[in-house]
């Protein structure tokens, strides 16, 4: 009987988010809602794109203070061709360092959890391997941009 593939990773693109000021919509019934704009940025790997100004992060901060993370936005390769991305994921950390990262301050990655599941959709055709491919991703949030590297699942 055959056994299914053990999966590994490899790297496949990086991207670098710029990110617009916080939108505080205090508690609502889902949790506490914030949403972060994203208003620019770069895909390199797999292919290379520019992030389009127009899509957000819709955050809901959970009661232990974990940041459940909901992105949606588009980019646009150099050839015309558009990807749309979404990820979902947490960030997590002690109270201190998610303080400290809302703040804008610098935190050592090593302090906090901050991980990806990522999702590509395209109409291109010398894109299409993309949308029959599962991606994760470890995060960085810094000041005003978020840094991913993104892996293939193989």
């Amino acid at each position: 009987m055959n056994a299914p593939a053990i999966p590994g990773l490899e790297p496949a693109f990086r991207v670098e988010a710029r990110l617009g000021a916080m939108e505080d919509h205090g508690t609502t019934r889902a949790g506490h809602r914030r949403v972060v704009p994203i208003v620019g940025g770069t895909v390199t790997g797999l292919f290379d794109a520019e992030i389009l100004p127009g899509g957000a992060d819709w955050q809901v901060v959970r009661p232990d203070g974990a940041i459940e993370i909901d992105t949606r936005y588009s980019a646009r390769t150099a050839e015309g061709a558009y990807v749309y991305l979404t990820t979902f994921g947490v960030r997590s950390g002690s109270p201190e360092v998610l303080a400290a990262l809302l703040r804008g301050d610098p935190v050592d990655a090593a302090e906090y959890y901050f991980r990806l599941g990522v999702r590509l959709e395209t109409s291109a055709p010398e894109l299409a391997e993309l949308e029959h491919t599962i991606f994760v991703a470890s995060a960085l949030r810094d000041a005003d941009r978020i840094r991913y590297t993104a892996y293939r699942v193989t």
